[in-house]
């Protein structure tokens, strides 16, 4: 390969094709390259390590990147996109270098724009000099849906509006840095951003060092030394939280994985409640007070009581608990006035009257059609111009006039006119170029890259790198992860060595020791609760359907055994396979793909994948609740099932592959659930769901398989004894064949066995019992006394009774008593529901909610 040349060699005329030959685009800036043959500085050292490591080498380490990033489950949800749920995110295996001396001015820039910004919504949500002294005209402000007049009140202006600030950077054709916009509302990617640098330290561990890139963690602890500073109560405890629309956000991944990376609580807005003018979280045990609020929805959908009356995402009396000073709302309310354009055309002269100086970071050129002399202009400029509404929250898409029909201009134009002041025109940027890695070989693209900022110690503190995103390809300079586009790892190459690695923890103060765990929503309740459900649903689904493989793959030819017509007798009266599939010779084959349906189709109703799916989307709705580990052996399990070879035909052995691997992680999941889960609420929620589904379904396949005693009852007793996983306790304790009385003793009414249904009523009814205690009933709840009914039931059960048959070839006490169970159990679910599960939720449409994420 040819190496890049260092920039005090000769320049090489003919450099040798190899995959790493890279080619600019012509009439755009290139981050790498100065010429086609020499590459920039502070580029050399990575490049140079990139030539030694060859790219062989570094399209293993990347698909390590790629596996680490699914292992993570780090999604996107694209709008109005038939898979934009869960979108794969896209990270670029090559990172985005900038040179210590373009920081320094980034960082001062930054800095200063924060500042400026915050100046301006204490100005306009206080005194509002700009608007009297005519600096910014009253169209800008009153007009613009984003100034919350229930806001406005001089008389408690605070000191700082804006505490987490985003610039979106460009640099023009000659190499200077633009701002081509401010994200003043909820900046979102910071997350996304610390989860690049995860993977890309991980995959170049040893470049990090050598490159000298400025780490990431400062950043962020001051991220939350500015929570634990803007509470104003119970400042030596407060409670934080992060206020999220909800998991059909486009950035809901980022909200759950800063939740757990703060250490502070996911919630949404049914989560949250007013009393007295202050904010409480409301949980199992009551109402708890919360100090401070992270919020990552846009203002208007904050308060349907004095805001946007028609919001199911708010909580009535926010604003007034704001004005009582009982809460922080972090950004605060109204901040997003300023996220818009507009603003830009008017920046550098509020910067001279609010700071006394200049832009030190000019805006992309901007003007404002609200006036006359700038109407004109972009009216005679369109070609050069794209057409921006004046407003962001008006939600109109920006105007190429090059690319309209005569029409459609014409049209552009009369509305411009007609309604001057909701219109901007901005210089279209010429994008400029960095290298991604493609088809095992560098490519161009187009970038843009968002910087963050945070209010620290009076000032802010910049994040040393940030999100980079990049276009889709080199077609369209249109940088947006909704159209398809990609992102990378941003490295600031310091100018002098690291300073050590400082772990972020929380402020240091005197607080008493507490070992309650009571912040969990009923909300949340209910997820955990349905995500041991479905656990247990699949886990006995792929018990079900391995033993009954086993038996499929055990009989050579497919030859139909006693083995096998009991398999089929079982899946059968359970419901997993069709019913009027014949056990015959001739249709063993049928039999057999029927068998993968309902383990592999996506489509069939009630098919093991799809319940694999539920868990993982119950997992994803507590992803901040459930360790790491948790999640990544949950996700691999989603995995198994969903690649694309599984919806292809398989052999049977191929199944039980699968299957087998589906049990260890389901096991590794139990195990990490008991030894390492908190036995708070949400770790007995968890495991109510996993005890009663899992006596649920046991009782429901013993009252199938053993009410009507059939000719190859011995067969089926073995096939129970294995899907229940008990063959070697039965087997130790008896040396006979198999008896209906013994294996109903050991798998219904045996609490010594972890696996009957007498252990699952005794975990449930203890379970039941440690529930939050409510003063308004004296008497026993109804779940407490449908599950000490069922408990006693089966502990008074005399198993010599309940395998006696009648004349009919039946069971008929045996089916009574499991009859009667499978009505209580549904019922103690719904008593469940109705006494600790029930809250208020907003309207769940298949929308997503659109917040101004990372667009």
């Amino acid at each position: 390969m040819e190496r890049l040349s260092d920039p005090t060699r000769p320049m090489i005329q003919t450099p040798k094709p190899s995959p790493w030959d890279y080619q600019s685009i012509s009439g755009y800036y290139d981050e790498m390259l100065i010429t086609p043959e020499r590459a920039r500085p502070h580029w050399q050292t990575l490049l140079d390590a990139l030539k030694e490591l060859g790219p062989d080498d570094f399209g293993r380490r990347w698909e390590e990147g790629r596996r680490i990033l699914q292992a993570n489950g780090v999604t996107y949800n694209a709008y109005g996109q038939q898979d934009g749920l869960d979108r794969p995110w896209d990270l670029d295996a090559v990172p985005f270098v900038i040179a210590a001396d373009d920081w320094q001015k980034i960082e001062a820039a930054v800095v200063q724009r924060a500042t400026l910004l915050n100046a301006m919504l204490v100005d306009l949500y206080g005194a509002q000099d700009l608007l009297h002294r005519g600096i910014l005209p009253p169209e800008l402000v009153y007009a613009h849906p984003g100034f919350l007049r229930a806001c406005h009140s001089p008389e408690l202006a605070q000191p700082t509006y804006l505490h987490l600030y985003a610039a979106d950077l460009v640099r023009n054709p000659d190499g200077k840095w633009w701002v081509i916009g401010d994200r003043t509302q909820t900046p979102s990617g910071s997350g996304y951003a610390l989860e690049n640098r995860i993977v890309l330290s991980r995959m170049l561990p040893d470049l990090f060092q050598e490159c000298r890139v400025r780490r990431l963690n400062l950043y962020f602890q001051s991220v939350r030394e500015m929570l634990y500073g803007a509470a104003r109560t119970h400042r030596d405890n407060p409670r934080i939280v992060l206020w999220t629309p909800g998991p059909y956000n486009e950035t809901y991944f980022e909200h759950a994985y800063l939740a757990r990376y703060l250490g502070i609580s996911l919630v949404e807005g049914g989560d949250l409640t007013i009393r007295d003018n202050a904010v409480f979280l409301k949980t199992l045990s009551g109402l708890l007070p919360v100090d401070v609020i992270l919020r990552r929805l846009d203002d208007a959908y904050c308060d349907p009581l004095e805001l946007r009356h028609d919001s199911t995402l708010g909580v009535p009396g926010l604003v007034q608990a704001v004005r009582a000073g009982n809460v922080a709302v972090v950004n605060s309310l109204g901040s997003g006035l300023l996220d818009t354009p507009s603003v830009m055309a008017f920046l550098p002269i509020v910067c001279r009257h609010l700071l006394g100086e200049e832009l030190k970071l000019p805006s992309v050129a901007t003007w404002w059609c609200g006036q006359q002399e700038q109407l004109q202009y972009v009216l005679e400029h369109l070609d050069r111009l794209v057409i921006k509404p004046a407003m962001v929250s008006l939600r109109n898409p920006p105007h190429f006039p090059t690319r309209l029909s005569k029409e459609s201009r014409g049209e552009l134009i009369a509305r411009m006119k007609a309604q001057p002041h909701l219109f901007l025109g901005q210089e279209q940027v010429k994008l400029a170029t960095a290298p991604v890695w493609k088809e095992n070989k560098f490519a161009p693209r187009h970038w843009m890259l968002r910087v963050y900022a945070c209010a620290a110690q009076g000032s802010y503190r910049v994040m040393p790198g940030g999100l980079t995103r990049v276009s889709a390809d080199t077609a369209t300079s249109e940088v947006s992860m909704q159209r398809g586009g990609g992102s990378k790892d941003t490295w600031v190459i310091a100018d002098g060595p690291l300073p050590a690695y400082v772990p972020m923890r929380p402020p240091s103060r005197p607080v008493d020791v507490n070992r309650a765990s009571f912040d969990l929503p009923s909300r949340i309740a209910d997820n955990l609760f349905w995500l041991g459900r479905y656990v247990q649903r699949v886990e006995t689904g792929v018990r079900v359907m391995r033993t009954a493989l086993n038996r499929f793959s055990e009989e050579w030819g497919l030859t139909l055994t006693p083995n096998v017509i009991a398999a089929i007798t079982v899946l059968k009266r359970i419901g997993m396979i069709k019913s009027d599939l014949q056990p015959e010779e001739e249709s063993l084959e049928a039999l057999q793909d029927e068998l993968l349906a309902a383990i592999f189709d996506p489509k069939r109703p009630g098919s093991l994948v799809q319940d694999v799916e539920r868990v993982h989307r119950n997992a994803w709705l507590v992803r901040d609740r459930v360790s790491k580990d948790s999640w990544n052996v949950l996700n691999q399990l989603d995995q198994a099932f969903s690649q694309p070879p599984l919806h292809e035909p398989m052999e049977v052995n191929g199944a039980l592959e699968v299957l087998d691997q589906a049990i260890v992680n389901l096991m590794a999941f139990t195990g990490l659930v008991i030894e390492s889960m908190t036995r708070s609420q949400g770790w007995r929620f968890l495991d109510l769901g996993r005890r009663l589904e899992w006596a649920i379904l046991e009782v429901d396949r013993l009252r199938d398989c053993l009410v009507e005693p059939s000719a190859h009852e011995p067969e089926l007793l073995g096939l129970l004894l294995e899907i229940a996983d008990s063959s070697m306790t039965y087997r130790s304790r008896y040396f006979t064949s198999t008896q209906p009385s013994l294996v109903l003793d050991l798998l219904l009414i045996d609490e010594a066995n972890p696996r009957s249904v007498a252990y699952q009523l005794s975990e449930l009814n203890e379970h039941i019992e440690k529930l939050p205690y409510r003063p308004s009933e004296a008497r026993r709840t109804t779940e407490s006394r449908l599950s000490l009914a069922a408990l006693t039931t089966v502990r008074l059960a005399d198993i010599d009774e309940l395998t006696q048959v009648d004349a009919k070839g039946r069971r008929p006490k045996l089916d009574a008593m499991l009859s009667k169970l499978l009505k209580d159990l549904p019922d103690m679910s719904h008593a469940l529901t109705r006494s600790y599960l029930t809250y208020a939720v907003p309207f769940r449409s298949l929308q997503l909610t659109w917040t101004g994420a990372p667009s």
